[in-house]
């Protein structure tokens, strides 16, 4: 094992898909071959990412031999760890679904040209955030994130990209605004010399304050999820599985490590208290809104605005006041562990709706009868990653929920109960109706044939939002790896 820290995985990490992106430009129409042999390269570098940390514990390294401040650090801990390894999972398992879409054909097209260069220049902005020590390479990493994501939003539509480019903007103002009055207050950007230098002053909390302001409208965290739904909603399927997986939890991200490993002694009441509150609105309006809508597509999108609301229970549940506490852990973990179940399901929802469009060509749910009967595995993926959604057992879901509700239980925060709970059961009335749709009336609708292999797709990203919930100990355990050093007082 001692091998592997000679390796250069972390570096691999981001600039093997930048080699991606130029490969991606120059190979035309055949760029969509590229990620056959990426693909397969990022998931091996991943597991030995993983590995490396699991026997030797965080990694971290200078790029090209200079040390911070002067130099960049790139670092991985459990964290990271397993991020780069939910992307080299999901990254993939999209490209393949979109080769059909986006594949090799002759007739060479914008959209089939742009995609690829888009997808792997995305996946390198991902795995810069997840291994990043820097806040300003932070916001180079999110400029480039939401240059793709607006790109592949604009396939369904000027208008919601349009919509997404403003959102996108001012969160990044707010949050290079922020970085910079950190900046003049420490005078260096990296995540450890942060910790040990900052003191919670005005300056710092209003710096923090910006950056996570920032940060929650790309997160799309109510009230600020305007463009998420007719983004969402209306992009082609693979881009919809992307945004919804990926992009929105990698501002997520950035927000646990200023909170958590940067300033965590900046967390004051009220802001954990509004985080944890606008969370709790996201679940229950969410829900609501996701009930109402007649669009498959629709219903999932505005299940994500419900379901990243759950992410910011980690606030109130393991906030300053409580670092020491038994539970404060459990919640952190928890939260991290929906972050990840929710990645998986989600993406499978995604491209299940996708098949179903193809196959039907449209998404109306009052039109889905018995499609349950035409496309059997496509709809077993759904009602899997649906049991992720509403935190049943087995799924990785249920575990999720189940750590943030004990931890809230524990803390004698009834209210976050309840709105877990709460949001569970909604989550179970806007899921049933398609699956009830799906299964209604006794005939076989006439549909385009959709080939098994490109339905096994959602079902195996289903089917490991499951298996989070079955071996969730390996998961759990590995989060423990690098955990914050505040919530290490707290762990059981």
């Amino acid at each position: 094992m001692g091998a592997l820290l000679t390796l250069p995985l972390l570096e691999l990490t981001v600039g093997l898909p930048l080699a991606a992106t130029l490969l991606a430009i120059v190979s035309g129409r055949f760029a969509s071959g590229v990620v056959l042999g990426i693909g397969p390269a990022m998931l091996a570098l991943a597991v030995l990412l993983c590995l490396a940390v699991g026997s030797h514990g965080p990694l971290e390294v200078a790029v090209g031999g200079w040390a911070v401040p002067l130099g960049i650090a790139l670092g991985a801990d459990g964290l990271s760890a397993v991020f780069v390894m939910t992307g080299a999972i999901i990254m993939p398992a999209v490209a393949l679904f979109a080769r059909r879409a986006f594949g090799s054909d002759p007739a060479e097209t914008t959209q089939s040209f742009t995609f690829w260069p888009l997808f792997f220049a995305m996946w390198a902005a991902l795995n810069a955030i997840f291994v990043g020590r820097d806040l300003f390479n932070f916001y180079v990493a999110l400029e480039l994130l939401t240059l793709t994501a607006v790109a592949m939003v604009a396939y369904g539509g000027t208008a919601a990209a349009l919509r997404y480019m403003i959102f996108a903007l001012m969160g990044s103002l707010a949050y290079l605004t922020g970085v910079a009055l950190l900046y003049a207050s420490a005078a260096t950007l990296d995540i450890g010399l942060l910790y040990e230098a900052i003191e919670p002053d005005r300056a710092v909390v209003l710096a923090g304050g910006l950056m996570t302001a920032g940060l929650l409208a790309k997160t799309a965290l109510f009230p600020l999820h305007a463009w998420l739904p007719p983004a969402h909603g209306n992009a082609p399927a693979p881009a919809s599985a992307l945004l919804s997986a990926l992009v929105v939890k990698a501002s997520f991200f950035i927000i646990v490590r200023i909170w958590f490993h940067v300033m965590p002694d900046a967390q004051s009441p009220w802001l954990v208290q509004t985080l944890g509150l606008l969370g709790a609105c996201a679940v229950i309006y969410g829900s609501l809104l996701a009930i109402r809508q007649g669009r498959l597509k629709l219903v999932i999108a505005y299940s994500t605005v419900a379901q990243i609301g759950y992410l910011f229970f980690i606030f109130p549940l393991a906030d300053g006041s409580a670092f020491a506490l038994p539970w404060a852990a459990g919640a952190w973990t928890g939260g991290i562990f929906h972050a990840l179940s929710h990645a998986f399901a989600k993406a499978a929802l995604f491209l299940a709706s996708g098949l179903i469009i193809e196959a039907l060509g449209h998404d109306r749910i009052a039109d889905m009868k018995g499609i349950a009967r035409a496309l059997p595995m496509t709809m077993a993926a759904f009602g899997l990653a649906a049991l992720s959604i509403m935190g049943l057992p087995p799924s990785g879901g249920f575990m999720a929920k189940y750590l943030m509700l004990t931890s809230a239980l524990a803390g004698g925060q009834i209210f976050y109960a309840l709105v877990m709970i709460a949001g569970g059961l909604l989550a179970a009335v806007y899921l049933f109706r398609p699956l009830n749709a799906a299964f209604a009336g006794s005939h076989v609708p006439e549909i385009a044939p959709v080939s098994k292999a490109r339905q096994t797709i959602p079902l195996a990203l289903a089917l490991i939002a499951t298996i989070i919930g079955l071996a969730s100990s390996i998961p759990y355990q590995f989060l423990q790896i690098g955990l914050p050093e505040v919530l290490e007082g707290g762990t059981e």
